[in-house]
């Protein structure tokens, strides 16, 4: 099939380049526009209960806050004069502002919460309406109005800008802002990258022309995946942050297949062959491996969608896109340059050009394959404790939702987010939402509601019937600025829950489960919400969710490879490997990211993982480290199939892909950990997480663990049952290709050899 694909491409170069010349313009001109079709949200379960309490509670009870203004006092309290009359007219100003609903302030209801324990700073809370972009204009536009930092503070005379200064936030601006944000360090990120990886391209490859081919695959595969996530975004939700993972992977994954591809085809020339001859044989032996590889990786990103939350869904979208279209250009757009190229591969030589031979070989990578085969336990053990200790801090791994604090410090929403943590009273802004839909009675309810507050950890419940604490009334029906959410006659009813505990905490978290425990009243459906509930809920997502996850990808990764090496042993070996590295990165990330390490150095607030980002750390490196193993396997098994006994073949296909796979898997990781500068947390993590689990798997675990295992299992590498093995080449040594025959002119004219040499 690689053949004949090779032989078409080759036949008809042109062709091929017109068609994805126009690929990529149909792909810039309908793509661009992908970002205004993306969201931010994302991480729940739009299915678990805290979803559907939240959708019943804002199509009958009225929509929830979305949008918080902080006023801090330049002097006194929030109760003088001047910060009351400044207070009310902030809040008139936002009462009157477009789509906006629901404003509750602190000088014009009263409520305790509303108000900063210190008494010099005061909250109010509203609606904004929209969705997407149009809701991200909205907040920007009342921040812009409404915001006076300390730093800058208005002279323009209104009473709030003189007596208050008002910090804006909420869940509306904080969506914004990491979309903005994000936005921007992709665009700064890929202002570094792309000339870095030339540059870095040029060096290994000692010609300008050589190392533009793979970044040209590359841009081909970002291109169309922007279309496709366009596309995508216009039917379904999808996360604004899969274009980071678009970025990362298409200038990956393109410079993997392109480095193994002009490679493959600079050795084919360097052996004598014709360019067109040799781009087919480059076809037929790197499409191979870039086939397999490519379905290995997407089936890995594909064990997301069995996720329910869009934000991880997204990833796998973005990635089974990008996978593909890096891999078909890899096999037609390329081979197509290399056969019109040529020579003219190396065209645009740096000075220091080495000359490439037949049969290329890594000097390095051959030593070192020669140590490690030679001493395999001594080689393999300390790297497999170094992975063990690097692995030790996930076992103390604690999960949270994504909030405000994901953004930087000098981020208005983030601002208004400390302010809120730091002097207020926040069980009101993190009470667990009690909604009830039924034909419950008043006095139904009202028991309910008592039965709620003598639950351990609860401060009080507060609903239409009154205040509750311990089990007693503490307050009458419709207390002045109660925060109990208004209800029809006969329709859904909600309580607030105010936990003793921290919402992220894991008595916060027990919390939810013991008040869904409380018997409802007859004929009524209860749905608990509230920012724990939202936590348990995404734990229980992923968790439980997690050993289907590990099956799929180890059963698909096994088939394939299993397909790939016609060995019962190599595709297990190859996903113990993985999950031992995989575990040493996610264990590093909690040392760094949730203890604290490096805080300083990076720039973010440590804090619990996201319930998402592990499950999305661990497929896109499982993805990609599988994609290094058939790399390394393509070269070993063809020394075997050569006649090589087990050590030579080891030495022989780590000679030969060593230096490719550490370049590849250096300037993919150099690719990801420039997402390690972003101002974004859950950026940092998945760049830093990613390019760790790149280098570690392109450096310890295929340089020293890979050929020190397979030396140890010996001829057990290639078993398999006869069944299996149908069709496979007897292992035998091949003769060499006939000799070139020289024509007196000044470049020799070259004829294709008899058989193929390696």
């Amino acid at each position: 099939m690689f053949r004949r694909a090779g032989a078409f491409v080759t036949r008809r170069p042109r062709l091929v380049l017109v068609a994805a010349l126009a690929f990529l313009v149909l792909s810039v001109v309908f793509g661009t526009d992908a970002t205004g079709r993306l969201k931010t949200q994302g991480y729940d379960d739009p299915r678990s209960e805290s979803s559907r309490a939240a959708q019943l509670a804002a199509e009958r009870l009225g929509a929830s806050p979305n949008l918080v203004l902080v006023a801090q006092a330049r002097s006194g309290s929030v109760d003088d004069p001047a910060a009351r009359s400044a207070g009310s007219e902030l809040t008139g100003r936002l009462t009157t502002a477009a789509h906006v609903s629901a404003v509750s302030s602190y000088w014009t209801g009263g409520a305790a919460e509303l108000r900063s324990r210190d008494g010099r700073a005061a909250m109010l809370v509203a609606h904004v309406a929209g969705e997407g972009e149009e809701l991200g204009a909205r907040v920007e536009r009342l921040r812009e109005e409404l915001a006076t930092p300390d730093d800058n503070p208005s002279t323009a005379g209104t009473a709030d800008r003189t007596a208050l200064s008002v910090h804006v936030g909420g869940s509306a601006l904080v969506d914004a802002e990491l979309q903005d944000i994000s936005e921007s360090d992709l665009k700064r990120a890929e202002s570094v990258v792309l000339p870095g990886t030339l540059v870095l391209l040029v060096l290994v490859f000692g010609s300008v022309v050589a190392a533009a081919l793979p970044l040209l695959i590359g841009v081909l595969a970002i291109a169309g995946t922007l279309l496709v996530l366009s596309v995508l975004g216009s039917v379904t939700d999808v996360s604004v942050f899969a274009l980071n993972l678009t970025t990362a992977l298409g200038l990956g994954l393109g410079i993997d297949y392109g480095l193994l591809v002009v490679s493959r085809f600079r050795e084919e020339l360097a052996a004598g062959f014709l360019p067109r001859t040799a781009a087919v044989r480059t076809v037929r032996t790197a499409g191979h491996t870039i086939a397999f590889s490519a379905a290995t990786v997407s089936a890995a990103l594909a064990t997301l969608l069995v996720f329910p939350p869009y934000f991880l869904r997204s990833f796998a979208y973005a990635g089974i896109a990008v996978v593909a279209i890096a891999a078909v250009s890899a096999v037609t757009v390329l081979p197509a340059l290399l056969a019109l190229l040529g020579h003219r591969v190396n065209a645009w030589a740096v000075p220091w050009r080495r000359r490439v031979r037949s049969g290329s070989r890594s000097g390095f990578w051959e030593g070192l394959a020669r140590i490690v085969v030679r001493r395999p336990l001594i080689a393999a053990l300390p790297v497999i404790g170094l992975l063990v200790l690097l692995a030790a801090p996930f076992a103390h791994a604690d999960f949270a939702t994504p909030d405000d604090r994901a953004l930087p410090v000098g981020a208005s929403s983030r601002q208004a987010g400390d302010l809120v943590r730091d002097r207020f009273d926040t069980k009101a802004s993190s009470a667990l939402t009690v909604v009830t839909a039924g034909s419950a009675s008043p006095q139904e309810r009202e028991d309910y509601a008592r039965r709620l507050s003598a639950v351990p950890q609860v401060a009080r419940v507060v609903g239409p019937d009154g205040g509750f604490s311990n089990g007693e009334r503490a307050s009458v029906p419709g207390p002045a600025g109660s925060t109990a959410r208004p209800s029809a006659a006969d329709g859904p009813v909600q309580l607030s829950v105010m936990p003793l505990a921290d919402p992220q905490s894991h008595a916060a978290q027990r919390l939810v489960h013991d008040i869904r425990a409380v018997p409802a009243p007859a004929g009524t459906e209860v749905l608990v919400g509230g920012p724990s509930a939202v936590l348990v809920d995404a734990k229980a997502t992923v968790g439980d969710r997690i050993p289907l996850a590990l099956a799929l990808i180890s059963v698909t990764t096994f088939v394939l490879l299993l397909g790939f090496t016609r060995s019962l042993l190599l595709p297990l070996k190859a996903i113990a490997l993985n999950a031992l590295s995989l575990a040493a990165v996610l264990g590093a990330m909690v040392w760094v990211f949730q203890s604290g390490h490096l805080h300083e150095l990076l720039d973010f607030t440590p804090g619990p993982l996201s319930t998402t980002m592990p499950v999305l750390l661990f497929c896109i490196v499982f993805g990609l480290s599988v994609d290094y193993e058939v790399f390394v396997l393509a070269r070993i098994k063809e020394a075997h199939e050569a006649g090589q006994d087990n050590a030579r073949s080891i030495v022989s296909g780590m000679a030969r892909t060593g230096g490719i796979v550490t370049t590849a898997g250096a300037l993919l990781a150099f690719t990801l950990l420039s997402f390690g500068t972003s101002q974004v947390s859950l950026l940092q993590f998945f760049g830093i997480g990613a390019g760790l689990g790149v280098l570690l798997d392109a450096t310890l675990v295929r340089g020293v663990l890979v050929p020190a295992l397979m030396r140890l299992a010996g001829g057990l590498n290639w078993w398999a049952p006869r069944p299996l093995r149908a069709g496979e080449p007897t292992p035998a040594p091949r003769p060499p290709p006939a000799p070139v025959r020289r024509c007196p002119a000044a470049r020799p004219a070259l004829r294709t050899p008899a058989r193929a040499r390696h």
